[in-house]
């Protein structure tokens, strides 16, 4: 983005896209940089390039997009006005090749994704995708329902935040633990016993992100019918599993129905755990064929507004 009163836009007023006959609209204050341009195609990948020659520890970017593009003309396109979309896009990948070339690990996420900013191509220079900057915690149980339709969970940021704070911390965590989990959070705004109960689910996320971030995930229960949801991570040979259950806002004396498991392996027995309780306790470990979890299934809701379990299921 250019901001119209920087050094760069009076220098460069050719660089960002607008129409020369009309008057400039500004969306939060910016114009659309204009990377059909090769010579701004260099500036901007000299800004990342400037910054990690002068602060090499520097250990992670994240790549904004704040603003859709308005006024749509390209003084370096001129008669070709047709081409500035696709050229505009191939100019940015032009930038993200040289830096994945000097910079092959560094970290990047690509923000914006509510805006539908995200896609497969951008998959091989970012490492993370930012769905939305909705961070409800229930919001968030559809916007990843759905984003998980087109991105795997490993891409999928899911942070820990202030929003909603009638939620329990637990519930929060639980819902992101389903992406990359992350905090946004001030360490002040959440108690001591919240606090511990986060360092606990770091170190239990940490071991399931095998399962989470590269195992195959499998819509059970979706949000979109009823007051429950449930989602599990299967390991590709089948022998853990984790099963993530949430009660958004449950009818009072509501008929709960067994969740049905998918993807593990028929013949052989799981033993399953509740895990990452708030008192740091596990819960009673009971073993089930995988055929007996697919068709039948286990009672894994409840009652309770705002809850939510994670089950681990390991074959014996």
């Amino acid at each position: 983005m250019g901001n119209p009163k920087s050094e760069l836009y009076e220098k460069h007023k050719d660089w960002v896209i607008t129409l020369p006959n009309r008057e400039e609209y500004h969306f939060r204050n910016q114009l659309v940089l204009d990377l059909s341009n090769p010579q701004v195609q260099d500036y901007v990948y000299g800004i990342v390039d400037g910054l990690m020659t002068r602060y090499p520890d520097i250990a992670f970017f994240k790549w904004d997009c704040n603003s859709p593009i308005t006024n749509i003309y390209s003084q370096y396109e001129k008669g070709h006005q047709q081409q500035l979309y696709v050229d505009h896009v191939h100019g940015l990948y032009k930038v993200l090749d040289r830096i994945k070339e000097k910079y092959p690990d560094l970290p990047m996420m690509l923000c914006s994704g509510g805006g539908g900013r995200t896609d497969y191509e951008a998959l091989k220079y970012f490492t993370e995708f930012w769905p939305s900057d909705n961070t409800d915690p229930v919001e968030r149980l559809f916007i990843q329902w759905g984003y998980s339709q087109v991105f795997p969970s490993k891409v999928q940021c899911a942070h820990v935040t202030t929003w909603h704070r009638q939620s329990p911390i637990k519930f929060r965590v639980n819902v992101a633990m389903m992406g990359k989990m992350g905090f946004d959070i001030n360490l002040h705004d959440i108690g001591e016993n919240d606090l511990a109960y986060c360092k606990q689910s770091v170190k239990e996320y940490n071991a399931l992100k095998p399962i989470i971030l590269d195992g195959d995930q499998y819509r059970l229960v979706s949000p979109y019918e009823g007051n429950h949801t449930a989602t599990s991570y299967v390991s590709h040979d089948k022998k853990n599993a984790v099963l993530f259950a949430f009660d958004i806002y449950p009818r009072y004396n509501e008929r709960m129905r067994n969740v049905k498991l998918k993807g593990l392996e028929p013949s052989a027995t799981y033993e399953v755990e509740e895990i990452n309780r708030p008192d740091g306790s596990k819960g009673t470990v009971s073993s089930f064929s995988g055929d007996y979890l697919m068709t039948v299934g286990i009672p894994v809701f409840s009652g309770g507004k705002l809850s939510s379990r994670v089950y681990t299921l390991k074959a014996k």
